[in-house]
């Protein structure tokens, strides 16, 4: 009953101190190197010359999939009606399926609008 009441705060304090410590070891690590005399621009991330901007990526990926899921229910539609494939296999299986492909084609579209 007051499980939760245990779980939450433990929750939040395991993302509080996986984020600290990542900070903190950074912070240290990049002290280190100033220390030492290393150049500051190494902290910097830098950009590529021609990459593709963000929310190009986004929509092309988000566009496929949800084509792909989209085909997918109507492929499970063919397949449960026509075919006589049982529902609750056709629906998940051909939506997960063609979700994959969606993402995968992205994927692959995504690297040669990269390579423009």
């Amino acid at each position: 009953m007051g499980s939760e009441l245990i779980i939450m705060p433990i929750l939040f304090g395991i993302i509080f101190g996986i984020f600290y410590l990542h900070y903190s070891t950074r912070n240290k690590e990049r002290l280190a190197l100033i220390e030492k005399g290393a150049d500051a621009s190494i902290f910097v991330k830098g950009k590529r010359e021609h990459a593709a901007p963000i929310w190009k990526v986004l929509t092309l990926n988000l566009a496929l999939l949800l084509m792909g899921i989209g085909i997918g229910i109507f492929i499970a539609a063919i397949l449960h009606y026509n075919l006589g494939v049982d529902k609750d296999v056709a629906y998940p299986g051909t939506i997960f399926l063609m979700a994959g492909v969606g993402l995968f084609i992205g994927f692959t579209m995504t690297k040669n609008l990269d390579k423009k």
